[in-house]
């Protein structure tokens, strides 16, 4: 007579039960707490547009990055951290769910809540453990590159539940201060700027001649926003969003520069 096979207990340790009872009183506690303490706006608003003033904070503010043959920018998850921060009764962060290296991907929630309104934006995404390169996709083995490539992802992803989760005219005005701030530098005459910048973009080997070909003037024509885009895109290269041979690609050579070259060297043989 056969007999039904016998399936293991569903068992849940002693120390997951505690952590998970731990976590429920924790996140109730918080709610209690945030609805006990609710955020003043108008303070709030008035100590954003105080820390986007701050250039350090502006400096940060925006991100950059290549997507095909385009440059996206945008606020970044820096500015996000901050106006999350000074609105109060926020809880944010990413968390790796799991992590499968026989299928090179990791299983990663990215989460903004907030616990006064109780309005959560979330999302679960995999992460694939890939790293895009000028020579093609490079699959990532080693623990560290696969914990910064998780962070990178992860951190896109919490900028976008931190945006979504905040009211839309907070973060548009924020965005705005931070632009005006940069533009008007960090009390440096625009003569200053353009050295800096020229001097900061020869330290990661990008030349003032490249600087001129990104803008589209020479280096005496540049205007505040000229500066303000470099200072971006320097960030973004700073923090490992893109390489400098990403931001700044060698100009292509044309079929009629070939062609031109070949006839030059035909010429001079003659």
């Amino acid at each position: 007579m056969n007999q039904p096979a016998q399936q293991p207990a569903s068992r849940i340790g002693q120390a997951t039960a505690i952590e998970m009872s731990r976590a429920e009183a924790e996140v109730k506690a918080a709610v209690v707490i945030a609805k006990q303490n609710p955020r003043n706006i108008h303070a709030a608003v008035d100590e954003m547009r105080f820390a986007c003033q701050q250039y350090a904070l502006a400096e940060k503010a925006f991100f950059s990055y290549p997507k095909g043959k385009e440059i996206i920018t945008g606020p970044s998850v820096h500015l996000a951290r901050e106006l999350a921060l000074i609105w109060g009764n926020v809880q944010h962060g990413t968390m790796e769910l799991s992590r499968d290296t026989a299928l090179g991907q990791s299983e990663i929630l990215a989460y903004a809540w907030d616990l006064q309104r109780n309005s959560r934006s979330s999302q679960i995404f995999i992460a694939p453990h890939i790293r895009d390169t000028r020579q093609g996709k490079k699959s990532l083995t080693d623990l560290r590159d696969v914990y910064e490539n998780n962070a990178n992802l992860g951190a896109r992803r919490l900028r976008e539940a931190i945006f979504a989760m905040l009211p839309a005219w907070y973060v548009s005005e924020a965005v705005s201060i931070c632009e005006e701030t940069l533009k008007k530098g960090n009390g440096q005459t625009l003569a200053e700027r353009v050295t800096e910048a020229i001097e900061t973009y020869d330290r990661v080997g990008i030349t003032g001649k490249q600087l001129e070909t990104k803008v589209g003037r020479p280096q005496d024509q540049w205007d505040e926003k000229d500066i303000t885009d470099l200072e971006v895109i320097y960030q973004s290269v700073d923090r490992g969003e893109m390489t400098p041979a990403e931001a700044f690609p060698a100009p292509k050579v044309t079929a009629s520069e070939i062609t031109s070259q070949s006839a030059n060297g035909e010429g001079e043989r003659s």
